[in-house]
């Protein structure tokens, strides 16, 4: 097939296998250009490792602490006339790049939620041994409840309705945006599926088989973002349930820290990602974002994030710096105080007409493609490639 980029909304319903190899490996390149970490994690579980920052905690462990890891994650396989989901072909490739450094990664495409991945889990975990380190990154849209009933994520505001401005980033348009209310069932849907919940399940199926390690750390992300995102994130349905994760991990802290270790939720920095995508607003707060931090030479990606995380707090050799809620903070950058007085001059300003001079639209877009494999430096899309990437996952 000669697969080209089409996109539908905020999501690319093609994909490159090439293309997120490539992809993958830039990431590992990013890894192995900084020292090897000192008493970083040896045997790492990452839920929700094939994309965004889950991703990138497994290739910051595995290539800059030799790791063996477990990743878990729900995506959907290839077939001879359809590509697979980004997802798949990017954990395809990490073991392909795993195996050939001879690091021990298995795989599985399960859902996290279902007592079948803990199961399959663990039997995997007794493989390498009780983890020194667990990653929850879980972006799921909706989640299957014990009862057989279906919980969906919204993205909304609570009490009144949100008016501002987003880009439409299929035609390139500022435009008004009105988003009403959630209803008391939506929050707690969105609670249920992305809040604290299902990431202390884990831990205590773990703990209860034997397979945390003493001194095991385990980290959840998060984000914060400026007041302008508020209303329509930290203030809306996924803040409350982004209150459920940090509730969560003041229990799974305790807990661990009886046995040396520790747990926090990380505040992440705004990136492209196929969640941050689906966000209304946060598509031209991070256009404008990336124009200020680049010219600032304060850029990060979600490896660059993820590998200053394990190198300058989780694995410094001293307990690291937190905020008043005990939070790891990677989104220092963005939050400095130069950086977000020039989004707040220049926002009330974006038009379509100034989108592409005031902002990096073009490098959304850019990364963007980048998720799906495509717009890749050394990539021949007029090629014919193979959609078919098998390799051993466990399904």
């Amino acid at each position: 097939m000669i697969i080209k980029p089409k996109i539908r909304g905020f999501v690319c319903i093609t994909t490159h296998p090439v293309g997120c190899d490539a992809n993958v490996r830039s990431q590992i390149d990013v890894v192995r250009a900084r020292p090897q970490l000192k008493n970083g994690p040896k045997r790492a579980l990452v839920i929700g490792a094939s994309t965004g920052y889950g991703l990138a905690s497994r290739i910051s462990a595995a290539f800059g602490s030799n790791a063996a890891t477990v990743g878990v994650f729900l995506e959907r396989e290839p077939a001879e006339n359809r590509p697979a989901t980004a997802g798949w072909y990017n954990s395809a490739s990490f073991e392909k790049h795993a195996h050939a450094a001879g690091l021990a990664a298995r795989s599985l495409n399960v859902d996290a939620f279902s007592s079948e991945a803990k199961e399959r889990v663990v039997a995997a975990v007794r493989e390498i041994g009780p983890v020194d380190l667990v990653v929850y990154s879980l972006a799921a849209p909706r989640r299957t409840l014990a009862n057989g009933a279906a919980a969906k994520s919204v993205l909304k505001p609570i009490g009144a309705p949100y008016h501002g401005k987003t880009v439409d980033t299929d035609r390139a348009l500022v435009t008004d945006i009105t988003i009403e209310p959630a209803s008391p069932q939506e929050i707690a849907d969105t609670v249920q599926v992305m809040g604290g919940d299902d990431w202390e399940a884990w831990m205590e199926v773990l703990a209860g088989e034997k397979l945390l390690a003493d001194g095991c750390k385990s980290v959840a992300y998060t984000y914060v973002g400026p007041k302008l995102t508020w209303p329509i994130y930290r203030d809306g349905t996924i803040g409350q349930a982004k209150e459920d994760l940090e509730r969560a991990g003041r229990a799974i802290d305790d807990r661990l820290r009886a046995k040396g270790g520790a747990a926090y939720v990380s505040v992440m920095k705004a990136v492209v990602t196929q969640a941050s995508s689906a966000i209304p607003v946060v598509p031209l707060y991070i256009s404008l974002l990336f124009k200020i931090m680049k010219a600032k030479r304060l850029h990060e990606g979600c490896i660059e994030q993820a590998q200053r995380m394990f190198e300058t707090l989780l694995y410094a050799g001293k307990a690291p710096t937190v905020d008043d809620h005990g939070r790891l903070r990677l989104d220092d950058w963005e939050m400095r105080e130069n950086v977000q007085a020039e989004v707040d001059r220049i926002w009330p300003r974006l038009t379509t007409e100034n989108l592409n001079e005031l902002t990096d639209f073009k490098g959304y877009q850019e990364e963007f493609l980048r998720l799906f494999g495509f717009g890749i430096p050394g990539v021949d899309y007029e090629a014919d490639v193979d959609p078919v990437v098998p390799f051993d996952v466990a399904a």
